[in-house]
C-alpha cells in the first residue's frame, strides 16, 4: 500500500513537472510550482527527486524508454523489413509528444546549457546510432544490404528519424507522418539493398 502511494506520488510529480516545464520553461519553473501543481510537499518532491534537474532527466529517460522498448520489439526476419517496420512506432512517439512540444524543445535547449542534461540527451542518440549500426552490420551479414560503413548508414537513419520526428511534432497535421516515414525508410532501404 505504501509502495503504491509512493509510486502515485512520483507519477503526480512527473506529470506536474511536464506541464510546468512546458508552460514556464526549465529555468523559470520552480520546485515550489511543481509541488503546488502536483499537490505534494517539497519533502515528498525531494524524497523522489534530489533536484529539479533530476526530474527533468527522469522525464527524458521515461520518454526514451518507451521508444526503446517499442523499437526493440519490432525485429523482423530481414534487416530492411525491420527498419521499415520501425516506422510503425511513430504514432506512439507522436502520442507521447502530443501537447508536449515545448517540453521536448526544453530538452534540447537545456542540453546546450547543461552538461548533465547534454549527457542524458546525447546518450540515447548514441544508443540508437549503435543499435542501427548493429542492424546494418546484421543486414550486410545476411546479404540483404550492401557492404557500407555501418556507422555512416546509422547516422543517416538516425538523421531521418530525428528530422521526421521534429517535422511531425512541429506540424502534426502537415502530413501523414507515419506514411511519410514508411516511404522514406523504404527509399533509404532500397538504396542500401544489395
Amino acid at each position: 500500500m505504501a509502495q503504491q502511494r509512493s509510486e502515485e506520488t512520483r507519477a503526480h510529480i512527473l506529470d506536474a513537472a511536464v506541464r510546468r516545464f512546458a508552460i514556464s520553461g526549465y529555468n523559470a519553473a520552480s520546485v515550489d510550482e511543481i509541488c503546488g501543481d502536483a499537490g505534494v510537499s517539497k519533502g515528498a518532491f525531494y524524497h523522489h527527486f534530489p533536484s529539479k534537474q533530476a526530474i527533468f532527466i527522469a522525464l527524458l529517460e521515461g520518454w526514451l524508454k518507451t521508444i526503446d522498448e517499442a523499437i526493440i520489439a519490432l525485429r523482423k526476419p530481414s534487416v530492411p523489413e525491420t527498419f521499415v517496420h520501425m516506422t510503425e512506432v511513430l504514432p506512439a512517439i507522436f502520442a507521447a509528444a502530443d501537447e508536449r512540444l515545448p517540453m521536448f524543445l526544453e530538452f534540447w535547449i537545456q542540453a546546450s546549457r547543461n552538461e548533465e542534461i547534454w549527457k542524458a540527451t546525447i546518450a540515447p542518440y548514441r544508443h540508437y546510432r549503435d543499435h542501427f549500426a548493429k542492424l546494418v552490420e546484421d543486414g550486410i551479414a545476411e546479404g540483404s544490404l550492401k557492404d557500407v560503413d555501418p556507422q555512416a548508414a546509422a547516422e543517416v537513419i538516425l538523421s531521418l528519424a530525428v528530422g521526421l520526428f521534429l517535422q511531425g511534432v512541429l506540424d502534426p497535421q502537415g502530413a501523414d507522418w507515419q506514411n511519410i516515414a514508411r516511404q522514406s525508410m523504404q527509399i533509404l532501404m532500397n538504396g542500401l539493398a544489395k
